[in-house]
């Protein structure tokens, strides 16, 4: 045995999860319970590698611990079912097979993919998929998952467990689904990768800005799906949006955790290897002639990126860009967003008018984004009041505690510019 760093050991177990999951559920034809078996094993791997060092054949070792943990399993249940003996013959093959020591996964079989794919069933709810594809594919605990997302461990357990009986109820066969079938649900596994990546780069609630965890898991597990999937551009481009959208993360945040809006960002902290791998793919994807939403969002991103400074961006590329986002689907915050491009392009006036056009959909209906574009905005055009009173209205609705401190700390200097205006008769 060698003698690992943790986190290395992390990086490799999390590697490894999909390949020991995939394995016996293709085995077992029994997703839930391989599941089980695979996290228990991961558990001791976790606790035993750091101190005792890694095995010889890492993958081979976490193979054999889940398989007997699942063997373990079966024995029990089949005891509490009185059903020894008709299962007697099966149990003495496994046992058998186990015997030796050259059990090991096999290196040409990697079932990520068909992970990914059957964690998006169309089954299961969107919170269920991205739970279960953190814990299946991701290798994430249960308790890590729950306080991604600010819920109790149990509750976690709960909905993961809900979820592989919903996959096990399906019927689902471990294999990739074919022809339109695969095309509509990779649809569905890279909305669940995009929602895990955002979540992560901009975390929807609780103190902290963001989760390197989520958008680190979310972009690996998208690089694993470009690699199985290289006729896809549109995965190309989700991809790209990513590194694209996460090379601006060390300037996002101050000293003690604040966020920086875009445009008080310092440029020179963006990570350049990021934006020109994110630029490559999308631009060769787009070359390709089938663009979809994630290619057109990656395009966005690297204007954004390719720019010195707010003034020098391309708005009116990036506002045309977003008139075609536009097309593709009802989406009120594309239009929030473009509103935003016509300000810079048209004037704050243009970017109200679209504001008001979605102002009533129900989609956004006491979200804070209405209130907090609304504010810029007003800032930009000079109705101070208005500003300060939209600024305060989206710091009451936010549930990210870093979003609520900077939308307080606008409406403060607004407060007393409006102040100082009032004492002098302005």
């Amino acid at each position: 045995m060698t003698n690992p760093r943790t986190p290395g050991v992390e990086y490799l177990l999390r590697e490894l999860t999909p390949q020991v999951l995939g394995a016996l559920s293709r085995r077992y034809r029994d997703f839930g319970a391989a599941e089980d078996a695979v996290q228990e094993a991961l558990l001791e791997a976790a606790t035993q590698w750091p101190t005792e060092g890694l095995p010889e054949n890492p993958g081979g070792w976490l193979y054999k611990t889940a398989f007997r943990r699942l063997t373990d399993h079966r024995r029990s249940d089949i005891a509490r079912r009185r059903r020894e003996e008709q299962v007697a013959n099966e149990l003495a093959g496994e046992e058998l097979l186990m015997s030796g020591d050259d059990e090991e996964l096999d290196p040409e079989q990697d079932d990520t993919l068909v992970l990914l794919f059957m964690c998006s069933h169309p089954s299961l709810t969107v919170t269920s998929a991205i739970a279960l594809t953190l814990r299946a594919v991701g290798g994430l605990s249960t308790k890590e998952i729950g306080a991604a997302f600010f819920v109790p461990e149990a509750t976690m357990a709960q909905r993961i467990s809900r979820a592989k009986q919903l996959i096990k109820q399906s019927n689902v066969p471990f294999s990739l689904p074919s022809g339109e079938e695969r095309s509509q649900r990779l649809d569905a596994v890279m909305h669940v990768l995009y929602l895990i990546f955002n979540e992560g780069y901009a975390s929807s609630s609780g103190t902290e800005l963001q989760r390197v965890d989520l958008s680190g898991e979310a972009i690996r597990l998208t690089r694993l799906l470009m690699a199985a999937t290289p006729d896809m551009p549109e995965v190309a481009g989700l991809l790209a949006l990513m590194l694209l959208t996460d090379a601006r993360r060390a300037a996002r945040s101050g000293p003690v955790g604040e966020l920086i809006p875009l445009d008080e960002q310092d440029r020179g902290c963006w990570d350049r290897d990021l934006i020109q791998e994110g630029i490559e793919l999308v631009w060769n994807a787009m070359k390709q002639g089938r663009v979809g939403p994630y290619q057109l969002q990656a395009a966005i991103a690297a204007l954004h990126d390719e720019a010195a400074s707010t003034e020098q961006t391309d708005w009116a590329q990036i506002h045309a860009l977003y008139g075609l986002l536009e097309r593709m689907g009802n989406n009120p915050m594309v239009t929030l967003s473009r509103a935003v491009a016509a300000a810079m392009v048209e004037g704050p006036d243009a970017g109200l008018r679209l504001v008001d056009t979605i102002a009533q959909d129900a989609k956004l209906q006491g979200h804070y984004r209405i209130d907090a574009v609304r504010a810029h905005l007003y800032e930009r055009a000079g109705n101070q009041a208005l500003a300060l009173e939209h600024y305060r209205r989206a710091a009451e609705r936010t549930a990210s505690l870093p979003e609520k401190n900077y939308l307080l700390s606008k409406a403060a200097r607004l407060a007393q510019g409006v102040s100082f205006r009032l004492f002098h008769g302005n």
